[in-house]
């Protein structure tokens, strides 16, 4: 009997601990991610796959070897005098072959200059955005420290140190010699701000993202919004009907997730879905307003990651960007599919002056594939030669466990 007693108390215990153990689990937040699958992530967490695992080592690994990066290390000096500014050129304007003095810069669409690389502020936002999520994201799924580590240096160096640290405007972006010293399409330059968010959000717990991190960087957000909602390249941009808008509202979506603004997250979710992407497409998912563009394909591809982008930052309001605001009505993803005959074996009826157009529509293949699991996209990925990433993988709330 004082056997059988044992037992029992065993199996008790046992329960007891199993249910505590479920408690904490159900307790445990979700990463604050807006670009990935919060839920599909934390369990990704608990039970890793050898196939996400190994993708999202890879890209860590690689990640590992990004030096910090600092808008203060160019060459030039913004107007402001403050090279904490950040400072760019337009990418597709030319110098003036009518002028003397080659001003004021004239437009060529489609073809890049390359004295746009004799600034690195553009390379320094981007590679930190996405080399900090990608060790994040190692960090969060392993627990190797060292990618967190390296990951806070990262956001440390471009965000928050005093003496290297980004000044939160975009003023001086992608400035045209002879006509201007910025413009509202130089927001289109900080896309890259997504991936910072939710590096952060991944990065919590990390005894190498500390608080006092964690509070500067939020800090730093709330006034980009603020420029970003209220001057004038700000506001002119948000409002732009084309690709550029869309990229807009992915960066104050985003943003205002992460500072906790889900009234600005709803009304640009609401926006998007009720204005923006009813004017964008047309019955047959072309967009006009890409069509006119030299790499007409690209842009077009383009716009549609902006929006799938869109559709999972703004998710956890309930609006499906993914369903037109009226049934029947062209939207993502009759955009989407208009693409979908033209891969490198078939050509694209307008106009695309660049070749390699075909891997531009993998980003919007992938949010189509995560939120309809449909096989044609699935197809799709495979005849434009998508390639899986940990990131992509995490979209997709059918890879739970």
């Amino acid at each position: 009997m004082l056997a059988g007693m044992r037992f029992v108390l065993r199996f008790v215990t046992c329960l007891m601990i199993l249910f505590a153990l479920q408690t904490m689990a159900a307790q445990t937040p979700l990463p604050r991610v807006f670009l990935m699958n919060p839920q599909v992530l934390a369990d990704e967490k608990a039970h890793p796959s050898a196939e996400m695992l190994k993708l999202t080592k890879s890209a860590a690994d690689k990640a590992l070897r990004v030096v910090p990066m600092t808008v203060t290390s160019k060459g030039m000096t913004p107007p402001s005098g403050d090279k904490h500014d950040y400072m760019s050129m337009g990418r597709y304007w030319w110098p003036n072959p009518a002028t003397a003095n080659h001003l004021p810069y004239i437009r060529r669409d489609g073809e890049s200059n390359p004295e746009i690389n004799n600034i690195k502020d553009h390379e320094a936002l981007t590679r930190t955005a996405e080399s900090a999520n990608a060790l994040a994201l190692g960090w969060y799924l392993t627990g190797n420290e060292r990618y967190a580590e390296h990951a806070a240096l990262l956001l440390r160096t471009f965000f928050l140190d005093p003496k290297t640290a980004m000044n939160p405007n975009l003023e001086y972006a992608q400035a045209i010699p002879g006509q201007n010293t910025g413009r509202g399409a130089g927001v289109l330059d900080a896309r890259g701000f997504a991936y910072a968010v939710d590096a952060a959000g991944m990065l919590d717990g990390s005894k190498s993202w500390t608080a006092e991190d964690a509070a500067g960087l939020k800090k730093w957000y709330t006034a980009y919004y603020t420029w970003l909602t209220t001057s004038d390249h700000g506001k002119k941009e948000l409002a732009a009907p084309n690709n550029h808008g869309s990229w807009a509202a992915v960066q104050a979506a985003s943003i205002a997730q992460f500072l906790g603004k889900t009234d600005d997250v709803r009304r640009i979710a609401e926006q998007v879905r009720d204005h923006r992407i009813p004017d964008q497409f047309d019955a047959q998912g072309m967009q006009k307003y890409e069509l006119v563009r030299t790499n007409s394909f690209s842009y077009s591809a383009f716009n549609l990651a902006a929006l799938t982008q869109l559709a999972s930052i703004v998710s956890s309001t309930g609006i499906d960007l993914y369903q037109p605001v009226k049934p029947g009505a062209p939207g993502m993803l009759t955009g989407i599919d208009a693409l979908l005959p033209y891969d490198a074996q078939h050509k694209w009826p307008h106009q695309q002056i660049t070749k390699g157009k075909e891997h531009d529509l993998c980003p919007a293949l992938v949010g189509a594939l995560a939120h309809t699991h449909d096989a044609k996209y699935a197809d799709a990925e495979k005849r434009f030669g998508c390639e899986p990433s940990g990131a992509t993988v995490l979209q997709d709330p059918e890879e739970s466990h």
